[in-house]
């Protein structure tokens, strides 16, 4: 496993995270919470030493997962939550960053985690339900990182007005955006905070999946299932663009003898911008294939094949 620095915190992190948001079961096709606890395993047992979860994962489940799959292992884990975002059987997703959430939504985060203390904390998208002012939230966060509930804090979904803004109340080491291959849409919000000292810390690494190269016709999901909901990879025409892409990516596999998705999350770890990329895994096959991509590195020649493949199919 290859580690790097974590922004600013002195804490050192693999360059894969686990990303837990389809353990939590909702909307993310058949998941089993014990292969889900098999693959958590197999990663921390492969070097990975860093997880990212949230309460707004279906009401708390992935969270809760991850508690258990955690236990006997927590001092050994940089754990990651998130805060300001949660589920109501009548809204999903509900954005809330007043303090009385933000407080309360730590309590809950630490009772389904079974820890006493949480390392990062990312409020995950900027409030908009109540338009709760920065201050306020960073106020909350400040209280917890007081009481020592918190390590750090981040911020997932924001802009960089926004970061700069929320950065004016309280000390903010990470951004949590979207990128991969097929998302490059944060590069230049990433560089910057990068400059910053800022961690950046990837989702949808992988691109829901489809960066592994293991879907090749266009799918048929379920019209709620999270990969055709919140990612567009899966609709024409971006599938059949990036199914171009996947071309250039199998040739670069089959020269060392590598699975794809090892591949895409080489590329990743290896942009001196991202400190570490969150990786979804089901089972405990899927994350070993994933830790066993660090054995081996993309060539410059290769990463620039690929992001000449990326300008020119995407």
């Amino acid at each position: 496993m290859r580690y790097k620095q974590f922004g600013s915190t002195g804490v050192e992190v693999s360059a894969l995270t686990i990303g837990t948001w389809a353990i939590g079961g909702a909307n993310w096709g058949d998941v089993s919470k014990n292969d889900s606890i098999k693959a958590i395993h197999a990663m921390l047992d492969n070097g990975v030493n860093s997880i990212d979860t949230a309460p707004a994962y279906n009401f708390g489940e992935s969270e809760r997962v991850v508690g258990e799959a955690l236990q006997g292992r927590r001092d050994k884990v940089f754990l990651t939550t998130k805060t300001a975002v949660y589920n109501t059987k009548e809204q999903p997703f509900v954005k809330d960053g007043r303090r009385e959430s933000v407080l309360r939504l730590c309590e809950e985060s630490l009772k389904n985690l079974r820890t006493d203390y949480i390392d990062l904390m990312i409020v995950h998208w900027p409030d908009i339900e109540h338009k709760a002012p920065f201050a306020e939230t960073m106020g909350a966060l400040e209280e917890l990182k007081q009481a020592g509930k918190i390590r750090f804090v981040g911020v997932s979904n924001f802009d960089k007005g926004q970061i700069e803004e929320i950065r004016k109340y309280g000390d903010v080491v990470a951004l949590q955006p979207p990128f991969s291959m097929v998302d490059r849409s944060a590069e230049k919000l990433m560089k910057w905070t990068s400059s910053l000292g800022m961690a950046n810390m990837t989702y949808g690494s992988l691109g829901a999946g489809i960066l592994t190269g293991a879907v090749r016709t266009l799918p048929n999901f379920a019209p709620d299932d999270m990969r055709f909901v919140f990612y567009d990879f899966f609709k024409e025409p971006k599938f059949s663009q990036i199914m171009k892409l996947l071309t250039v990516l199998d040739e670069i596999a089959a020269a060392h003898n590598a699975p794809v998705a090892q591949v895409a999350v080489n590329w990743n770890a290896q942009k001196d911008f991202v400190s570490t990329s969150l990786c979804g895994v089901r089972n405990a096959q899927e994350a070993i294939e994933n830790c066993q991509g660090f054995t081996w590195s993309l060539s410059p020649d290769e990463m620039q094949m690929i992001d000449d493949a990326i300008d020119t199919y995407l």
